[in-house]
């Protein structure tokens, strides 16, 4: 077991996989925050439509979900961040 990263409690593993289900196989090894320091938010994400997870403390909800930003990196070898970069 390991500490939140954000609040530094205990992660509850069960409490996290069961909410992060959507986040296409994703697990909570994949994560450093607990079920109470982030939440998911359905059908965000602009490449597959699927789920993102946003840390409460962020302001903003991200663009892709860590999946798919996983694979843009691996085909592209450029990380696009969590958010689509919009031009002026």
């Amino acid at each position: 077991m390991q500490p939140c990263q954000n609040c530094q409690a205990i992660i509850d593993e069960y409490t996290l996989d069961k909410q992060l289900e959507t986040l296409r196989g994703l697990t909570v090894d994949d994560f450093n925050v607990c079920a109470d320091c982030v939440t998911v938010a359905p059908d965000a994400c602009v490449e597959c439509s699927g789920a993102v997870y946003v840390p409460r403390s962020e302001p903003s909800t991200p663009d892709y979900c860590p999946a798919c930003r996983s694979d843009r990196i691996e085909r592209t070898g450029r990380d696009p961040g969590w958010t689509v970069e919009t031009t002026s």
